[in-house]
């Protein structure tokens, strides 16, 4: 009997228990997550085997959402439209070609393909260019240094009217076109150092800033007078090209001369000041190296008077 007794409250205990598992125990869902799944308007109904099969059904063909809205909103066209947001780096307008991608080499290359075109700055550096490629009609600035140049025409840099700076640095150019560089309205930086010059062409006025040292312009390279018309002209840099003479006159803008290294073997005491007007001063001009040259500069002390600094060199 005793038997009996605690079986019957051991099975209604069970009971009891796992009643309580499956009726009490509050479940939430992450959309509501602080509502019971019994409260909910809809009843869940879980059933593993529906589930699993439209779960699978989902992984197989289904496509998110967003996918599907921007396929659905997409026009089917052939020729897909471009898009407004699309940044164009240079603009290419060319006689050659036109588009983001700039005009074509002769190779059939794009410039901006074949270099790198950020804004209105062309990088053409270290590509083993043997000419001047095509540029874009809005380039400011032009780098291709450290190439196989040896060659500058005249239409190279042809109605590039905003063009401001071009370097040309470490080339093996040996000739430049007489035309090539005074039809550019804008150019203030002429960079050409480190090349085989022997005679500089036509410059423009506008001029700033000149760089052409390390080349064979020797005694005849400059022409005479070459400088005196670059009234803008602030920085002149002409060191080891085996010049013997500093080429004049040199405009009144002048704030740096660089002509180390070379054979300048005298200097006249006008070179700089003028000898006839004794109150002339010449501020500008601030920074002269003449260091490396067989020039004695206690020789000619008189031409250093007008200046607010000595030049560099040898005073012995």
């Amino acid at each position: 009997m005793q038997n009996f007794v605690n079986f019957f409250l051991g099975f209604f205990i069970f009971k009891s228990v796992g009643a309580a598992s499956i009726t009490d125990t509050v479940i939430y869902d992450s959309e509501f997550y602080d509502i019971p799944l019994g409260e909910l308007p809809q009843p869940f109904v879980y059933d593993e085997n529906e589930q699993s099969d439209q779960l699978k059904a989902e992984i197989g063909t289904a496509l998110p959402s967003i996918i599907q809205e921007s396929y659905s909103s997409a026009s089917l066209t052939d020729e897909p439209e471009e898009e407004a947001s699309t940044p164009k780096l240079i603009d290419g307008s060319s006689a050659q070609g036109s588009g983001v991608l700039g005009p074509q080499t002769q190779d059939g290359l794009s410039t901006c393909l074949l270099c790198t075109c950020l804004g209105t700055t062309v990088y053409c550096d270290d590509h083993e260019l043997v000419a001047i490629p095509p540029l874009p009609k809005k380039t400011t600035h032009f780098y291709s240094r450290y190439n196989r140049i040896r060659k500058i025409n005249r239409n190279d840099f042809a109605n590039l009217n905003n063009l401001k700076r071009i370097d040309l640095t470490a080339n093996f150019i040996s000739e430049i076109h007489e035309d090539a560089f005074w039809r550019l309205p804008q150019l203030e930086e002429l960079v050409l150092r480190d090349n085989r010059i022997r005679q500089l062409p036509e410059l423009p006025s506008t001029l700033t800033f000149i760089d052409v040292s390390k080349n064979r312009l020797g005694r005849k390279g400059i022409r005479n007078e070459a400088f005196k018309d670059l009234h803008e002209l602030q920085h002149l840099y002409i060191t080891d090209n085996n010049l013997d003479h500093i080429p004049l006159p040199l405009p009144e803008s002048l704030q740096a001369l660089h002509l180390q290294n070379n054979n300048i073997q005298e200097m006249h005491e006008d070179t700089f000041c003028k000898m006839k007007d004794f109150t002339y001063v010449r501020k500008a001009l601030e920074d002269i190296r003449l260091d490396g040259n067989p020039i004695n500069l206690s020789k000619t002390p008189y031409a250093y008077m007008c200046l607010p600094r000595l030049p560099i060199g040898n005073l012995i």
